[in-house]
């Protein structure tokens, strides 16, 4: 990941931006556009996963705030869009606390504004997952997050951007180590055990864009789990991961077309 969270280039494909695009948002330029139909173009459904993907994150806020959670620590968080996850928490969980984490400047901002009058309960906060030990030291997360106590992290669709280069095991070593025992990671990670075609578009496409692609297979995504006990279904594609039933339309009879796996992990 070449781009510095202060750089603001309208020319450059954002992961953001182009995630928004594929939720049907209105949150992208014209470079964002053009990238993101070169991967529809070969891989309709993308938009689906991007779907899915909301959803899991959704399912899987609401299953830890009925678990008892109450700190929910969002890193690469993206565009706000509908289903966030402080709405998620306070619906089962009023007062739960949820801090935003991203290095993009558009994120922040759009992520600051809609968070205005919220009050205590979330925070937006700018950071770098390759750098996880500047977030656990953030005053605003530690005001907002108390890591004595059970916290969710939510890694979602982040941690395909960062490669091997970054250290994936030891940013999950330096989150794992500061959160209490009862803990949860939450994770989605898109796999190149999807699709051919859809990996090679995919991959050469963000090439180009602020972050690139680090796709792995799913039993390398599961090691990243290591230290947490992961809950069952275990490491799934993203339908298969406690569905309601509108989760599976898409996906009725090829999971897999998601191209993401999952899962969610609890520090013992």
């Amino acid at each position: 990941m070449e781009h510095e969270a202060s750089d603001f280039d309208p020319n450059t494909p954002n992961v953001a931006r182009l995630y928004d695009y594929y939720l049907g948002g209105k949150d992208h330029f014209p470079v964002d556009r053009e990238a993101a139909e070169r991967i529809l173009a070969v891989a309709p459904e993308v938009r689906a996963a991007a779907r899915a993907n909301r959803a899991f994150l959704g399912r899987a806020v609401r299953h830890l705030a009925e678990a008892g959670i109450r700190q929910f620590l969002d890193i690469g968080t993206g565009l706000p869009t509908q289903g966030n996850v402080h709405e998620v928490a306070a619906k089962t969980a009023p007062g739960s606390r949820v801090v935003y984490v991203d290095r993009d400047p558009v994120v922040l901002v759009h992520a600051r504004a809609l968070l205005t009058g919220h009050g205590d309960d979330t925070t937006v906060v700018e950071g770098d997952l390759r750098k996880p030990g500047d977030i656990l030291r953030d005053p605003e997360v530690l005001r907002a997050i108390d890591f004595s106590r059970p916290v969710a992290v939510l890694l979602v669709a982040i941690m395909h951007f960062i490669e091997e280069s970054d250290d994936p095991e030891g940013i999950l070593k330096t989150l794992r180590e500061a959160m209490a025992p009862g803990s949860y990671l939450v994770m989605s990670h898109g796999t190149s055990d999807a699709r051919p075609d859809a990996v090679s578009t995919g991959t050469e496409v963000y090439r180009n864009a602020t972050a690139r692609l680090a796709l792995r297979s799913r039993a390398r995504i599961r090691e990243l789990f290591e230290g947490f006990e992961l809950l069952e279904p275990g490491v799934v594609w993203l339908p298969e991961w406690h569905p309601d039933q509108a989760d599976t339309i898409d996906f009725m009879d090829r999971p897999e077309s998601s191209l993401i796996v999952c899962g969610v992990g609890r520090k013992v």
